[in-house]
């Protein structure tokens, strides 16, 4: 299929001709420079190994041992080894749950804020360094980046944002998109703050805010102190996943007033700790390409996605055959109503048709990408897992790589034509009369069992358990009421085979042991895909809710699980030693 010119093609910059991906100075830094441009960033840096380097590269660069970061639960394990890698006493945001659909949303600004103030309350805000967040999720939430952003530098002036925006590339080329990403909202903070009209507005809040408690802090808009606040963004984006880039393409954009003070120099540390010393050079000249074509054309090439994706979400809600086995889940279902002032329910619905979308985009806390189409399946009786593999990959060729327990999630991108979508439609208008011929035949009994199976899918789903917490053993500050762990002390003790046991999550060993009065304290990070979150990590504890979670799991893959041990654990022993002597957290091998 490649031939010869795939081989031929490799070269090297040690040969001479070419420029250093570890020291730019010629094409490689005009690239990054363009890059830099077209993303709005101040810095941009290419990477050959994908957004999980880049999110470590950022972590590295700006997290020291010791320092706090807050960090929503359910991102990308990326980010979990980041933390583990830099020492950081870790706090774990949960975002809300959308327990019918087995996912999660995002972390509500409330949830940030009330982190904050406890840890300001607490007299630990000068060692919070960071808030990672996801934008957009996988699912398609997307956060309104500027107001997090203001609110959180209202409390910590110079509060450090990394946003994982692997699946969000795109979205500086989409006017709705663009203000909501990272380098935009950036932007406009750095302008706001330099100007007459907000001092003037800020000084109005002073005077109003100046005794405030914590809960009128938490339901009022806050704003920081355009003398103190430091703005200081990071974003790592996969150009391969939403743009023109060969696999593994990725860039990290910064916009940072105090990046060539205070972190250029481990920036690049950090660099060239997680970068390859042999690079692959068609995948940098990709991200160049990939730059120009939406300089070029970006914005006919979003609109084109998001109108490819409008379609198709009203096709399969409208399709007489389609809609009787799946549908296309609503902004509604998929985002709360507490956090759309908008009002708005649906992109398109049979009575009002298309909604005016830009109010959302807005004013809404949230809003929801309509290029990311979540399908719920449990109609048909398949579950997600099912319905991507057995269904759509092997009977018809359409590759997913996202489900829930009753969803799978399809995506438009700049690649889609009018074509492929047609496509899917008829795949599943075939599927859809597959299952009413199979139904028309079916027995009394085989038709039980089918509407069994979709009650299952719609009804007997596991409620998605929060963070429990970490041990007191991971905990520096045990006792003081905030929940930050030292998550890198568990991992590392974890490598000492005699500190760990086992525990079946069958039977009621585990039910016995909590009711003893034992903390059951895991030792790794435990996913199951799908969802494709740990739902444990090291030196937390387990809970009922968590164990009553896996129990009801019917995936086949649980990363950090052995089903014919169980859940790897602490031993009792392990834990009372490092209780006995809190000192030791800090002694372990880095």
């Amino acid at each position: 299929f490649y031939g010869m010119n795939i081989f031929l093609a490799e070269t090297s910059a040690t040969s001479g001709g070419l420029d250093s991906l570890l020291e730019p100075h010629g094409p490689i830094k005009r690239a990054q420079e363009k890059a830099a441009r077209a993303f709005g960033a101040k810095q941009t840096f290419f990477a050959t190994n994908g957004t999980s380097t880049c999110n470590k590269i950022v972590v590295q660069a700006i997290v020291r041992p010791g320092d706090i970061v807050l960090i929503d639960r359910d991102c990308h394990k990326s980010h979990h080894y980041g933390m583990v890698l830099a020492g950081a006493q870790v706090v774990y945001l949960d975002s809300y749950p959308l327990n019918d659909f087995s996912m999660y949303g995002a972390v509500p600004i409330r949830e940030i804020k009330h982190r904050l103030l406890e840890l300001k309350a607490a007299g630990k805000l000068d060692r919070v360094r960071m808030l990672l967040l996801t934008n957009c999720t996988f699912d398609g939430i997307v956060y309104n980046v500027e107001r997090v952003m203001e609110e959180c530098l209202a409390i910590k002036h110079d509060l450090v944002f990394l946003w994982d925006e692997a699946w969000f590339a795109f979205a500086r080329f989409g006017p709705a998109y663009r203000r909501r990403t990272a380098m935009h909202c950036a932007a406009q903070l750095r302008e706001r703050y330099r100007s007459d009209e907000y001092r003037a507005a800020y000084a109005k809040y002073q005077a109003k805010m100046a005794d405030a408690d914590d809960e009128t802090l938490l339901k009022t808009r806050l704003m920081p102190d355009p003398d103190k606040v430091r703005v200081r963004a990071y974003a790592t984006q996969s150009t391969h996943k939403t743009l023109t880039s060969l696999r593994q393409g990725s860039m990290i954009h910064v916009h940072d007033q105090d990046f060539k003070d205070e972190v250029e120099q481990a920036f690049h540390e950090a660099y060239m700790t997680h970068t390859s010393t042999s690079p692959n050079y068609q995948i940098i000249a990709s991200l160049d390409i990939g730059r120009r074509q939406v300089e070029l054309e970006g914005f006919e090439l979003i609109q084109r996605q998001v109108e490819q994706a409008m379609s198709l979400r009203k096709v399969i809600n409208t399709h007489p055959q389609i809609s009787k086995y799946f549908h296309v889940l609503t902004v509604a279902e998929m985002i709360p109503a507490e956090y759309r002032k908008s009002g708005i329910k649906s992109y398109w619905d049979p009575e009002h048709g298309w909604s005016d979308i830009m109010s959302a985009w807005t004013e809404d806390e949230f809003v929801l990408d309509a290029t990311r189409i979540t399908l719920s399946v449990s109609g048909s009786g398949w579950d997600g897992d099912t319905f991507k593999n057995a269904i759509l990959m092997d009977r018809h060729g359409i590759q997913i790589n996202k489900t829930s327990r009753n969803t799978v999630l399809f995506m438009t991108n700049i690649g889609t034509t009018r074509s492929s979508v047609a496509y899917l439609i008829e795949v599943l208008v075939n599927i859809a009369r597959d299952l009413d011929e199979r139904l028309d035949y079916a027995s009394n009994v085989e038709r039980k069992i089918f509407d069994r199976r979709v009650k299952a899918l719609r009804e007997d789903l596991p409620p998605l358990p929060d963070f429990s917490c970490f041990h007191d053993s991971f905990r520096l500050s045990s006792g003081e009421g905030t929940p930050e762990g030292d998550i890198r002390s568990a991992y590392f003790l974890a490598y000492d085979e005699s500190k760990c046991d086992y525990v079946p999550i069958e039977g009621n060993a585990i039910e016995k042991a909590i009711a003893a009065g034992r903390q059951l304290v895991s030792t790794t990070f435990v996913i199951p895909y799908p969802p494709g979150f740990p739902i444990l990590v090291p030196g937390q504890v387990i809970s009922q809710e968590i164990i009553t979670f896996m129990r009801a799991l019917d995936v086949k893959e649980i990363h950090g699980y052995r089903p014919e041990l169980g859940l790897r654990i602490f031993t009792e022993s392990a834990l009372a030693a490092l209780e006995a002597s809190p000192s030791s957290i800090q002694e372990l091998p880095a």
